[in-house]
């Protein structure tokens, strides 16, 4: 599975089992109009480091948090990059 599937695979996942309306998914749909909270988010990132091997929140020299689902995804996708290097 590649990464933009394994995070929104994780982000449904994530909705059906905290009980949250999650909204439609593309790569414009802004993170914090997603249905989701903070615990939420914290379960991706956990769940999708186990997942992946990689938490780009504490590995990033650039300390930021993505805005829309496509940030969040890309995010992920450079530090896979980055690990595979």
């Amino acid at each position: 599975m590649g990464v933009a599937a394994a995070v929104v695979d994780q982000f449904r996942q994530v909705a059906r089992e905290q009980d949250k309306p999650l909204v439609a998914l593309n790569p414009d749909t802004v993170l914090l109009e997603s249905g989701l909270d903070s615990l939420c988010f914290a379960i991706i990132v956990a769940r999708l480091e186990d997942q992946l091997g990689i938490d780009p929140f504490t590995t990033s020299e650039d300390v930021y948090f993505p805005v829309t689902l496509g940030d969040f995804i890309k995010f992920y996708e450079d530090a896979a990059g980055s690990k595979a290097a």
